[in-house]
């Protein structure tokens, strides 16, 4: 025994062997009297559809004293499915022969045939516990890895579940009651895991996510598997629903503290007197100055569209009659060509910075959108809002003396240059989880690369129109010339920013970047950063250095989504921006 393991007491009296045996000791195989066993791998399935089961406490036939191990289990799953389907009650008599360890040759092709031909009337029939055994059993006879990795995976939530969740009842509280945020104790999880982040954490997500995008790759499985999926975020007695709960609490409370910077607090007077906005009327919308081809800017305008934006003020940088046409004919695009003329108008001469112009632009949109718009997002034409709920729902629950909705910012992961990135990642913070975990999740520029981002980590910003004095930056809201401290995080959406889709896209920006973007040097800096790293790699290694950097930190694979979702900073939230284009436009351009 090594040092390490003294003084260790295994849960189990005996250890995994001792688990083992017991495991194992309750799979012996039934025992058949004469005539007895399942029904024939080819039997007629539809006519036992049709066919309902008689309990065998009222049954003639069934009068007899059983004679073998099967009939007694058969003739309990019979009293247990009286009423129900012949085909119901097979399912369940296939699925207790497939838990023994010796079973008749034909058990595991005639269950995988129900599922296969007959999963319409099974999920309509079935309950949930008989749905979750089904799930189970495919994790040990399914035909397919699919089918196999799937079954193996639900089960184990499923019973990950039901430990927990009887636990739980000794807390005196009801499954549907979520627990009070003042109570969390401070201590070391179990193997030394992270404590999952209430208000940022994805862990949840993207496990039900991935379960849901594996089991579409086989059409048996598929229909069970997202059944339940689909039953279990719909009850309201489980953890997710409770952590939902636990969010929407932590944000409220999180949104009504202001924001400090030093001892300064500088509060926008958001405008009082008027009733709060319901959900259903409020109206939002994005500004943008963009420098981009059509394709991408009818992308960025039809995507947000969809998601229910009032309008989008688009200001052409560089002027385009052929795009300021074709976006016009949408009545909630306002396109503005940021020509000569528009700068005369203006009373200014356009000035040298992008970032002068956009934050230009983007406050004169605000201080004439309060008429039309309850708040207005300024964004970038590489940025998508990516949410599965209303964004009006998430802004309908931001405080009302609260001026500024901060977007948390997700950093696209590459793909091939043909593909639309479906995978984000967050920065450490957004995750909730401390900076050294990026050295985990990036071992060669974790140390140096600050929130594991090539792009900015600061997000953006929703602004509430209406309040005098205030200036719409880039990442922020300034009232009187000084940051805005009354915000709050915008619930339930993310900032995709697709910053270097692919590698192509990051080597044609990459001179401009460093020299008016993200990657130039910061004049407020004091340890290394992202500018250090790129400058040391294009002079010592060149393009192989720069390679080495995106394929670590940018590049989409397996490996970097399993360590992203480990510590819960993984976001997937798949995107098809040109049916977006079909859908609001009618075409593409």
């Amino acid at each position: 025994m090594s040092s390490q393991d003294k003084g260790r007491q295994p849960t189990y009296p005996g250890g995994i062997q001792a688990v083992l045996s017991q495991m194992e000791g309750r799979r012996d195989a039934f025992s058949y009297a004469p005539g007895e066993g399942l029904p024939p791998p080819n039997i007629v399935l539809e006519p036992l559809a049709q066919a309902c089961v008689t309990d065998p406490r009222h049954d003639p036939e069934e009068q007899e004293p059983a004679r073998s191990s099967y009939a007694r289990k058969r003739r309990v799953l019979r009293q247990e499915f009286a009423g129900a389907s012949e085909l119901c009650c097979l399912n369940g008599l296939l699925i207790a022969h497939l838990r023994k360890r010796e079973v008749p040759d034909h058990a595991a092709p005639l269950f995988l045939r129900l599922w296969t031909e007959q999963a319409p009337h099974l999920l309509a029939h079935l309950n949930p516990r008989w749905l979750v055994s089904s799930i189970t059993t495919f994790g040990d006879h399914g035909a397919t890895p699919v089918q196999r990795s799937v079954g193996l995976a639900l089960s184990v939530l499923f019973g990950t579940m039901k430990l927990y969740e009887t636990e739980r009842l000794y807390s005196g509280l009801p499954p549907e009651r979520a627990f009070a945020l003042d109570a969390k104790v401070k201590a070391t999880l179990a193997t030394e895991m992270d404590a999952y982040a209430i208000t940022a954490g994805g862990l949840d997500v993207n496990m039900l996510g991935r379960l849901w995008q594996e089991a579409q790759g086989d059409a048996v499985i598929a229909p069970l598997a997202h059944h339940l999926l689909d039953l279990l975020i719909h009850d309201d007695r489980t953890l997710f629903r409770r952590l939902m709960t636990m969010r929407k609490r932590k944000l409220r409370q999180e949104a009504s503290k202001p924001i400090k910077r030093g001892k300064q607090v500088n509060m926008a007077p958001v405008p009082t007197g008027a009733p709060p906005v319901i959900a259903q009327n409020l109206r939002w919308g994005l500004v943008s100055t963009i420098k981009a081809p059509l394709p991408q800017i009818a992308r960025f305008a039809a995507h947000h569209l969809d998601l229910g934006a009032a309008a989008l003020h688009l200001y052409l940088d560089v002027p385009d009659v052929g795009a300021a046409d074709w976006l016009s004919r949408h009545p909630r695009i306002h396109v503005t060509q940021c020509d000569a003329a528009y700068w005369h108008d203006a009373g200014k001469p356009r000035m040298e910075a992008h970032q002068l112009r956009q934050a230009f632009n983007a406050t004169r949109t605000l201080r004439a959108a309060s008429d039309d718009l309850d708040w207005l997002g300024h964004t970038d034409v590489d940025e998508y809002l990516l949410t599965d709920a209303p964004i009006c729902d998430a802004l309908a629950q931001i405080d009302p003396d609260v001026a500024v909705a901060r977007l948390r910012p997700a950093e696209a992961l590459a793909t091939d240059s043909n593909l639309q990135p479906q995978h984000f990642k967050l920065t450490h913070k957004g995750g909730g989880v401390p900076k050294a975990t990026l050295q985990d999740i990036y071992p060669t520029f974790g140390l140096h690369l600050y929130g594991g981002f090539l792009s900015h980590t600061s997000g953006k910003v929703f602004a509430r129109t209406g309040i005098p004095d205030t200036r719409l930056g880039i990442h922020t809201l300034k009232y009187k010339g000084e940051e805005a401290s009354n915000a709050a995080p915008l619930p339930d959406v993310f900032l995709g920013h697709f910053h270097a889709p692919n590698w192509d896209h990051f080597r044609h920006h990459f001179d401009f970047r460093r020299r008016h973007g993200s990657y130039r040097p910061r004049t407020d800096k004091g340890a290394l950063d992202l500018s250090d790293i790129i400058a040391y790699l294009a002079e010592t290694e060149g393009e192989d250095g720069l390679r080495a950097l995106f394929d670590e930190v940018a590049q989409d694979s397996a490996e970097l989504r399993a360590r992203l979702a480990a510590h819960g900073m993984l976001v997937t939230h798949p995107l098809d921006p040109d049916a977006a284009v079909l859908r609001v436009f009618g075409e593409l351009p």
